[in-house]
């Protein structure tokens, strides 16, 4: 078993979202590894703090390196730049002890984060779903979620807010003091929109403004979250009035740029503007974080927020990482049983011979 990849310990963000791998790009690699006659596995995930290949060999000679080449040829892009330095391959038994702990949240950027697992479960769904999982991952992915699964429910890991979204706010109140009467724009209603609507909610805001490509998804989470839904048109109205920008959006492109961040900054008369990108590749330039009165933070600022709950958080580690032997041994014992089982099966085909 191989893991190649990247994450957030060891590429910066400028790094990660050159390898980023939407939804169709994710699957288009699977399909390019389902055709490879050196894999008989594999799965991807692909999260905004890491991008990981998980696969198994039939090929001994065959290195790990060859996926880079797959990415690249997938994203039709040339990663012309000395990208080894960020390049991690782990093998064999560290290779599943590293997934369960990704699984229970103990590699996140932030501690204890319940959105990986269900990011792990969706990667593994869409590979069975392809046919690039038999045996051995679904034995290993079943294990690894329960894992995660049994971390949160039984342990502290996960203990008061945990997700990106959730670090984000944290952060905007560390930089405005308080969001008690302040007004607030969401851009993007997908999983960390909706998330960062959530956790709004309980710290007494002005008002909440929510912006999608798809209006009507705007429309039912405004609703339910006694918020305003409104058009890109009206941004630059929007992003005079507002104090917080939490965006989330992952569009190939910037969607506000240096120039209209410049333009929009003097009709503030000198109120200073938070902008939080959560998006996966960036959709905030980051030049604007140059322009006076703009704080701009992106993902790898997160890990700045300090907070109680963390103490908590990492006193449960331990209690995790017993989880996580506990279950490796469940999963060699299983692997032990399907190897006695093909064993058996191979002999009684040879004696019927």
């Amino acid at each position: 078993m191989f893991i190649i990849g990247l994450n957030h310990k060891t590429a910066p963000i400028e790094v990660r979202e050159k390898f980023y791998l939407n939804a169709l790009e994710a699957e288009l690699l699977l399909s390019e590894l389902k055709n490879n006659p050196a894999v008989s596995e594999a799965f991807v995930l692909s999260t905004c703090n890491r991008i990981e290949v998980y696969f198994k060999r039939m090929d001994p000679s065959v290195e790990g390196t060859f996926i880079i080449d797959l990415i690249a040829r997938v994203k039709k892009t040339v990663f012309d730049f000395d990208y080894s330095k960020y390049i991690y391959v782990i093998r064999g038994q560290e290779a599943v002890e590293h997934l369960l702990r990704v699984a229970s949240g103990l590699d996140s950027l932030v501690l204890g984060e319940k959105q990986i697992l269900g990011q792990v479960k969706t990667a593994v769904d869409k590979a069975r779903a392809l046919g690039t999982i038999s045996r051995y991952f679904n034995i290993l992915t079943g294990i690894a979620i329960r894992a995660g699964k049994k971390a949160h429910h039984e342990t502290d890991i996960s203990f008061g807010g945990s997700s990106i979204s959730w670090a984000a706010i944290e952060m905007a109140e560390q930089i405005l003091g308080s969001l008690q009467d302040k007004k607030v724009l969401v851009i993007g209603a997908g999983k960390m929109g909706e998330l960062a609507l959530a956790n709004l909610c309980s710290r007494g805001l002005g008002k909440i403004y929510l912006m999608n490509r798809t209006g009507e998804k705007a429309d039912t989470l405004a609703r339910q979250y006694n918020g305003t839904a409104a058009s890109f048109w009206d941004i630059k109205d929007i992003l005079t009035e507002v104090d917080l920008c939490i965006c989330s959006v992952g569009a190939p492109h910037y969607i506000l740029d240096k120039e209209r961040i410049a333009q929009i900054m003097p009709a503030r008369q000198g109120r200073g503007m938070v902008f939080i990108d959560i998006s996966m590749p960036r959709n905030i330039d980051p030049q604007a974080g140059t322009l006076p009165g703009v704080h701009l933070r992106s993902i790898d600022d997160l890990d700045q927020v300090v907070n109680a709950n963390m103490q908590k958080r990492r006193a449960a580690v331990a209690q995790v990482e017993d989880i996580i032997r506990r279950k490796i041994l469940e999963f060699d014992g299983k692997l032990l049983k399907l190897r006695s089982r093909s064993d058996s099966d191979f002999f009684e085909a040879a004696e019927s011979v």
